[in-house]
């Protein structure tokens, strides 16, 4: 009798662990199904027409968008803010055709202030020109940027992990 309870505890550990198992796999498929998904797209795209009127009224240099970018750029962040030393800051990011990271940064601080701000590690790497205006070029850690210091107003910056060409594609379309 002994031995036919202790046969019966161990089968009844192992059912109760086999239903224990098949209890979380159901409440995982459950949420699985039921919570959203991004449907392999990855990334969410934003509206940003909203944030841009609101900065170009509060900024005080000339806030800048892209215009005539092909869709494959598509907006993923955007933001108008000043920071801890009350500079104020316009921001919109994008994921680029390759899949990469570009931004475009202004604000009314320096261009070395922006670069130390923007690109961890950023140290000149010549210029580029375009639209025949000169901007410098920086390379970080993970980040390249061209740099365009507009005088007392401010500066402007495109960065990213995206290549120069993007990038002098991206401040191309700046308007």
């Amino acid at each position: 009798m002994a031995s036919d309870a202790k046969a019966k505890r161990g089968r009844q550990t192992v059912r109760d662990m086999v239903l224990s198992l098949l209890a979380i796999c159901a409440v995982a498929a459950a949420v699985y199904v039921f919570i959203p998904h991004s449907e392999g797209k990855g990334v969410e795209t934003v509206s940003y027409s909203v944030d841009l009127a609101t900065a170009r009224r509060a900024a005080p240099y000339p806030v800048l968008a892209p215009e005539g970018l092909p869709q494959q750029w598509r907006a993923t962040s955007v933001r108008y803010s000043a920071d801890d030393e009350g500079h104020a800051t316009w921001h919109l990011g994008f994921l680029t055709p390759s899949g990469s990271y570009a931004a475009v940064e202004q604000s009314d601080d320096s261009a070395g202030g922006l670069v130390r701000a923007q690109v961890k590690g950023g140290r000149p790497d010549g210029s580029a020109s375009v639209d025949g205006r000169p901007w410098d070029r920086y390379r970080g850690d993970h980040y390249r940027a061209l740099v365009r210091s507009t005088g007392t107003t401010g500066t402007t910056m495109v960065t990213g992990s995206a290549s120069y060409g993007e990038l002098e594609q991206l401040a191309q379309a700046l308007h």
